[in-house]
Order: C-alpha cells, then sequence, then structure tokens
C-alpha cells in the first residue's frame, strides 16, 4: 500500500519525527475508505488493524503509537506512565521508544516538541479542549526543556467551522482578545478560526515558534475525513516521536 502522509514544515531538531495520515493508502471499505486509523468509529476492526500495521511499517515506528481514548478534555499524560488506551487528549514524553499520536477529522492536532529534541507531544485540540486548557496544560507539563515549537495539523478551515453564540461567548469571556476569530455566518451563526484561537493560546502559553494551520478538512474530502462533512467517517492519526 501507499500510505499517503503529510510531513510537518517546521525547524524540528533533527531527531524528532512526525507525520500526519490522509485518508489514502488503507484497506478500510467505504464510508471510511481507506487509512481509517480509528477503532471507535464502526469499522471493521480487522481492517483497523491493518491500516495500523501499514502505518508503522511505512514510518519504521519504534512502536506501537501510544493511542488515547480522547474526550474531548484537557488531560495531558506521561507515555511513561500511562496505558495506551486511557482517557487524555494529550500525550507527551522524554523516551526515544514511545510514539505519541491523536486521531481527528476536524479536531486540530497540535503537534509540539523542545528545541533540543528531549521532549514531544500530541494533542487532540477541538474547541472545548482548546477552551478547558489542553493546549496549555501539555506545555506546562513540558516546561524546562527549552523553547518550545508547535505544529498546527489538519483541520476545519475558517470557512466551514460554524459555532453558535454560546461558543464565541465562552471563548471571548475567558480571552477578549479570541473575538478576531469569528466571523458572522450566512446563517446566523459564527464561524470560528480555530487556528486562531490555537495560536491564541500557544502564544499565551508561551510558545512563539507556531507553524502549519493551512489546511481544510472539510473542504478536501479526496485526502481529508470530516465528521463534519459526512458523520460516519474514519480518522487520520497525528505521530511524533524521537530517535
Amino acid at each position: 500500500m501507499n500510505l499517503k502522509l503529510i510531513p510537518p514544515s517546521w525547524p524540528a531538531p533533527a531527531n524528532v519525527h512526525a507525520a500526519v495520515t490522509t485518508r489514502q493508502g488503507g484497506v478500510s471499505r467505504a464510508p471510511y475508505d481507506s487509512l481509517n486509523l480509528g477503532d471507535h468509529v464502526g469499522d471493521d476492526p480487522t481492517a483497523v488493524a491493518h491500516n495500523r500495521l501499514l502505518l508503522r511499517e511505512s514510518l519504521a515506528l519504534p512502536s506501537e503509537p501510544h493511542w488515547l481514548s480522547q474526550v474531548h478534555g484537557n488531560c495531558a499524560i506521561d507515555a511513561a506512565d500511562s496505558p495506551s488506551g486511557c482517557e487524555a487528549d494529550a500525550v507527551f514524553s522524554r523516551d526515544a521508544s514511545e510514539v505519541c499520536a491523536v486521531l481527528t477529522a476536524d479536531c486540530l492536532p497540535v503537534l509540539l516538541c523542545d528545541s533540543g529534541g528531549s521532549v514531544v507531544a500530541a494533542v487532540h485540540a477541538g474547541w472545548r479542549g482548546l477552551l478547558d486548557g489542553v493546549i496549555e496544560n501539555t506545555v506546562a507539563r513540558m516546561a524546562g526543556w527549552g523553547e518550545i515549537l508547535a505544529w498546527l495539523g489538519p483541520a476545519i478551515g475558517p470557512q466551514a467551522f460554524e459555532v453558535g453564540e454560546e461558543v464565541r461567548q465562552a471563548f471571548i469571556n475567558e480571552d477578549v482578545a479570541t473575538a478576531g476569530a469569528f466571523a458572522p455566518s450566512p446563517a446566523g451563526r459564527w464561524l470560528a478560526d480555530i487556528y486562531a484561537l490555537a495560536r491564541r493560546r500557544l502564544q499565551r502559553a508561551g510558545v512563539d515558534a507556531i507553524y502549519g494551520g493551512e489546511y481544510c478538512t472539510f473542504s478536501d474530502p479526496e485526502r481529508f475525513y470530516s465528521y463534519r462533512r459526512d458523520g460516519v467517517t474514519g480518522r487520520m492519526a497525528s505521530l511524533i516521536w524521537m530517535e
């Protein structure tokens, strides 16, 4: 199989490796076609296991990724002392044998590393997680290891992410500067720029080296799964590890 992967464009240290999968290159059948890596969306478990094996072999991963049971919360766990499959929305590691990973299909994956190549992290950031501080919690647990770099992976774009007034107001109540991340929608609601919201959160956490943020999962059905667009669909993985 020829997996179609996206390599992050950022100045990470040479010993830090990262990749984001697309929906292309796996064995799952519609509506999960074809590289679905989520085992919780109704896909054939055998197909998901095959896809995960293809991923590990294609990237020559040092271990099976540290998969999470994501709950749209703000918990960041250390891969060294937490079992794979535990409830969390971010995972970090200082161990070269661990592969940090999150699954998304519109929510924002954020990959983090320090400038010295000593610690890496993967964050699942939907609007609830962003509002509740999942990025800040992860950065705080990476503190003391040098400058932090961030890369924003494929997520729903600002022309497609429609939210209600209650979501907009919740962000503005917490940080008035986020008002600029919302624009009126034709339906009388609001279009949210999840990339802008994440950048603001990163900057407030002391992270200024921020890259990525140019994709839209909703408007690119050939490459990306989108829960908002399709409902029943697969999941992409964003992975980061060290050697």
